[in-house]
């Protein structure tokens, strides 16, 4: 959700904690906490408060406390597909760590919103469940997942169709702007490329049911193998060189990475960030670059481009908390 406050006025940790604690408790109230270790980039200036929640009723909770003292929020979840300022991100950032999945004979999955997709995957192959093979591989949490519309090229060997996470969500269970609870039905989603209500409806993913399909484990197991195969030669690993991955939306017809490569600028540096050699339309992090030296690598790509072909490159990640420059458009501020 947004990062946003009834009040102008700007608080200091101190007093943000000790507005919250007595919902939140203050030993769970921790102050400027680096969010770097907390996102995929590794970047990223410190929270003025963090807070873990571990079930959909404790996320609710520090949402609502929060907005009730006028506190800007953000829940944070992987941490992919952002990237944290320098000097971090003010009011309190709850990380979603909510992670409670129910598994029916039928087929119905509830996971709450903070569970790592990865492991959801694992939990429902070994049940012999079918849907949620294909996302294997990408670095998401099941609210980011429906955020952002999960999607991936599946199955091989064709990768001719787009999978979208949506076509397995029944609904989603929701804490809308004015704290009251709610669950979208999946046709109630707005589910777009890359995109869903959630960007603008104010509202936050609590938990979200799947309805899966039963499934064979080792064929299942056999198209995690491909896609992750697939994916492990087309894109930059995350062990070794940290992204958000893809920077820019794809653009109609063409990719923005064939964009960027036909400019010449995979391997192109900016202080410790770098155009990956694999991936023209992904930065890595070589180990020390800041969100300063992504912001300049982003705006030479956006120019080079601009110049050589009169296309316009928007980003595609988040821009979140406080920066030394103002962002390059983007259509999203979280997640």
């Amino acid at each position: 959700m947004n990062p946003s406050s009834s009040s102008d006025r700007v608080r200091t940790p101190q007093e943000i904690a000790a507005a919250l604690a007595p919902v939140l408790g203050s030993d769970r109230l921790h102050q400027m906490v680096p969010l770097a270790p907390y996102t995929t980039f590794r970047i990223g200036g410190p929270a003025d408060v963090l807070y873990d929640a571990t079930t959909d009723e404790e996320l609710a909770s520090a949402v609502t406390a929060a907005r009730a003292h006028g506190i800007p929020v953000f829940v944070l979840g992987l941490g992919a597909n952002i990237l944290v300022g320098d000097f971090g991100v003010r009011g309190l950032v709850v990380r979603n760590r909510a992670t409670h999945v129910t598994i029916a004979n039928s087929g119905v999955v509830r996971a709450e919103s903070g569970t790592v997709v990865a492991d959801l995957i694992r939990a429902t192959v070994v049940r012999g469940l079918a849907g949620l093979e294909h996302y294997v591989g990408i670095p998401s949490t099941v609210g980011g997942a429906v955020w952002q519309n999960l999607h991936f090229l599946s199955p091989a060997p064709e990768r001719e169709r787009t999978m979208f996470i949506e076509e397995v969500v029944e609904s989603v269970e929701l804490l809308a702007p004015d704290d009251t609870r709610l669950t979208a039905r999946r046709d109630e989603m707005a589910f777009g490329y890359d995109i869903s209500r959630l960007h603008t409806s104010g509202e936050t993913a609590l938990a979200v049911n799947f309805r899966l399909a039963p499934g064979d484990p080792d064929a299942l197991h056999r198209v995690m193998q491909e896609n992750l195969a697939w994916r492990g030669s087309r894109h930059p690993w995350l062990e070794y060189h940290p992204s958000a991955g893809s920077i820019f939306k794809k653009i109609e017809g063409v990719g923005a990475g064939r964009l960027i490569d036909q400019c010449g600028l995979k391997g192109h540096r900016i202080g410790g960030a770098q155009i990956s050699h694999i991936h023209a339309n992904i930065m890595v992090n070589l180990g020390d670059a800041t969100a300063s030296d992504i912001r300049a690598l982003i705006a030479h790509a956006q120019q080079a481009v601009a110049v050589r072909f009169d296309q316009y490159l928007q980003p595609e990640i988040g821009f979140i908390g406080d920066f030394a420059e103002a962002p390059p458009t983007s259509r999203r501020t979280v997640r």
